[in-house]
């Protein structure tokens, strides 16, 4: 639970300028093009620290407590600059980029320890709750600026202040588990693409992409959807916290324990296939009103996350257990580099077609990634990702 509360404390600054982007836009005087950035930066941030830190295997060759409490530090100190000191794009996109450099050392690192923790049976669940604060700490910018009220640089302000404190739960409480590999292994950058050779890992990474896709894109724009679709300012905030926060939340537990009980896939293909459905009906609840809207965003915002911490978990028990860190870090970049392109393709498409269409683009994603999961339990025996346990070793 230590490592889920550092979690939360540390990413809150992930989409802490995204949630004030209409703040930015009016006092900076930038368009939708150019605030595309302030999002697209973090994520071209988190892809090369995390191909840097897989080259390195950093996550399996520094004590990952402390590699964890030094990045989370550091991606609080880019936000608390970019608070107090810049006043325009030129100065905020080195500070995101260099925010989303220091995140890679932080989500990818707390995914090991929290596996470190978990004995097969549960990991799902313990993945779940891991994943669950990722989507708290997310989304907490939105509910500091919708509720608290906050100009902009206070909400920024906040968000590096839990950054610190997340640093330092991590240096005092958090520790590696039981389960954590002994010992530093060799240095092997090869296998960030070496498991892409083996079935398991392979397609369990294209799965996740295909979520991805999905997910980063969701979260970025569906504030703008909503001020498209008639409901603005603080009840927007209010609702983008709800769906994408709390409804997050009770996804990833569901999803969790639905991959600890149910299976592995059978959970990740239910996730992707609300999810999907969900693209697909946004233009109706765009058009039928703020109720029906709402009830689409909380379903959406809990089947969108449920199955991310699936795809962590099966990785975390199919790749070679000395490199789980360098495979979960190299899934994560790969990932990440997708989130670039969707996030940046939404708002042309959406200019093309209208907002009311715009999330049609994302469907792609959970389809792909529900074949995969399929494709990876039609191929696996009783014992596979689909039986109570997860074997520990890929074909």
């Amino acid at each position: 639970m230590r490592i889920a509360v550092v979690q939360v404390l540390a990413l809150a600054v992930w989409f802490s300028v995204s949630a004030v982007v209409p703040g930015l836009r009016q006092e900076w005087g930038i368009g939708a093009a150019e605030a595309v950035w302030l999002t697209g930066a973090v994520q071209v941030g988190f892809v090369v620290g995390a191909v840097g830190s897989a080259a390195l295997t950093l996550a399996d060759r520094v004590r990952p407590h402390l590699l964890l409490a030094a990045c989370a530090l550091a991606a609080a100190a880019c936000t608390a600059v970019l608070a107090v000191a810049v006043d325009g794009m030129a100065g905020a996109v080195p500070l995101r980029f260099l925010t989303g450099v220091c995140l890679a050392g932080v989500y990818p690192v707390g995914m090991k320890l929290m596996a470190s923790w978990s004995e097969s049976a549960t990991r799902g669940r313990s993945l779940g709750i891991l994943v669950g604060a990722l989507t708290v700490g997310s989304a907490l910018p939105h509910l500091l600026g919708g509720v608290g009220h906050l100009p902009w640089r206070g909400v920024l302000a906040v968000a590096a202040g839990l950054g610190v404190v997340g640093a330092v739960v991590a240096v005092v409480s958090v520790r590696p588990g039981p389960h954590a590999a002994v010992g530093a292994p060799p240095r092997n950058p090869r296998y960030a693409v070496a498991m892409f050779g083996e079935r398991g890992p392979r397609l369990v990474n294209f799965g996740y992409f295909g979520h991805m896709w999905e997910l980063y894109a969701l979260w970025t724009w569906l504030p703008a959807f909503l001020v498209a679709a008639g409901t603005g300012g603080a009840a927007s905030e209010v609702l983008v916290f709800f769906a994408l926060g709390v409804a997050g939340v009770v996804g990833c537990l569901l999803g969790g324990w639905a991959s600890d009980r149910c299976g592995r896939s059978s959970a990740a293909v239910g996730a992707l296939a609300v999810s999907g459905a969900c693209c697909l009906l946004s233009p109706i609840a765009f058009a039928a009103g703020p109720a029906a809207l709402a009830v689409l965003c909380v379903v959406w915002g809990a089947a969108v996350i449920a199955d991310s911490g699936v795809f962590s978990t099966v990785l975390s028990e199919t790749a070679d257990q000395r490199y789980v860190g360098t495979a979960l870090t190299a899934q994560t970049a790969l990932g990440f580099t997708l989130t670039t392109v969707s996030i940046a393709l939404v708002p042309v498409f959406a200019e093309a077609a209208g907002w009311r269409y715009a999330f049609l683009l994302l469907a792609p994603g959970p389809l792909v990634g529900a074949v995969a999961m399929r494709v990876l339990r039609a191929g696996q025996p009783p014992s596979g990702v689909d039986g109570r346990f997860v074997r520990t070793a890929s074909d």
